[in-house]
């Protein structure tokens, strides 16, 4: 990725500010680039992608047009490459501290770094905010986590080949990816406090099958119950059931799913419209109750709402022409295809 980043605790000016470098936050970029706006993007992860690039780089998405399965590092790349032509601008590892309107129009927002940016809209992209693994309650966990022993994402699965893996969960990262290392690690133990997971019908019987011809074993009813090594290196995971019955299961890895813990942070002190957590916005604008301020994605809700990746592109679409008339006041937006006015550089 090019690398437009300006010097810490400087004034970066934008048409709009993207809060959020997730698949919606980069097509909205793009989207804005089409009309002849100009981004800034803000997120608190290290690297563009959200999501996708933290927690599932190499799982397949299903439901992309076009794309029968994009694993979602390579769909994150796509997007990257479609916004690239706009330059924008990313504030990568920082937080939006603050938000606030400017008495000549458009907004200032505040980074964790020091930077001023202003801009005349803001498209907020964040996901569903800030977020974290929730991580079991397991004695020495930090020495174990700092060597990545133990892990909540899989960035690379070649990185577990021929090792002895230990999968803790019930939902569909832990089915998928016990699915994805049996050809992988030399062994694959799945954890589950029952016999019923939460993951995906077809996942499920597709792992059972797994565990029949003897891909993976299934330690069920289990829980996590300690961790067994010596400086930071995992040697076993010791697993008990509701009764206090034991069991010892030699490992290299544990990866534990319990999904994530999710909060809005500052974005929650902004005065915007809030449901469960989620920004209300108009769905014809995605506007939010503060004029010029747009959420997009898993963020945003609205009756009807659906989490996908492609209503999130959608709204993306519907935000940059409701800001178009604030940036360019007074001038005739005449909506064109794509395919017949291209991509419009600088």
């Amino acid at each position: 990725m090019p690398d437009h980043s300006p010097a810490p605790h400087a004034v970066v000016e934008a048409d709009v500010a993207v809060i959020g470098a997730g698949p919606t936050g980069l097509f909205a970029v793009f989207e804005c680039g089409m009309l002849r706006m100009k981004c800034v993007v803000i997120d608190t992860l290290e690297a563009i992608g959200g999501q996708c690039a933290a927690l599932y780089p190499e799982k397949p998405i299903y439901d992309i047009p076009a794309h029968p399965a994009i694993a979602g590092a390579e769909l994150i790349a796509r997007l990257e490459e479609q916004a690239a032509p706009f330059a924008p601008v990313y504030l990568l590892g920082r937080r939006v501290e603050a938000l606030a309107e400017r008495p000549e129009g458009g907004f200032t927002l505040r980074t964790s770094q020091g930077e001023e940016v202003r801009a005349r809209a803001v498209i907020v992209a964040a996901g569903a905010g800030a977020f974290g693994p929730n991580r079991p309650p397991l004695n020495d966990l930090p020495a174990f986590e700092a060597t990545g022993a133990v892990r909540y994402m899989v960035s690379r699965r070649e990185e577990l080949r021929g090792k002895r893996v230990v999968i803790a969960g019930g939902g569909d990262s832990a089915v998928d990816w016990a699915l994805s290392l049996k050809d992988v690690a030399a062994k694959v133990t799945v954890v589950h406090r029952r016999p019923k997971f939460r993951a995906a019908p077809e996942s499920v019987a597709q792992m059972e099958a797994a565990a029949a011809r003897g891909e993976i074993e299934l330690a069920i009813p289990y829980q996590l119950h300690g961790l067994r090594g010596t400086d930071g290196a995992l040697e076993s995971v010791v697993l008990a059931t509701l009764k206090g019955e034991e069991k010892e299961v030699p490992a290299d890895h544990l990866l534990a799913f319990f999904g994530l813990s999710m909060e809005l942070g500052p974005i929650a002190e902004w005065g915007l419209g809030l449901e469960r957590s989620h920004i209300a916005v108009d769905p014809a604008t995605c506007m939010t109750n503060i004029a010029g301020v747009h959420a997009v994605g898993d963020i945003a809700t609205y009756p009807g709402k659906l989490k996908l990746i492609l209503q999130g592109f959608s709204e993306a679409a519907m935000a940059a022409h409701a800001i178009h008339p604030r940036v360019f006041p007074g001038e005739a937006l005449h909506f064109e295809y794509s395919t017949s006015k291209g991509v419009p550089l600088s």
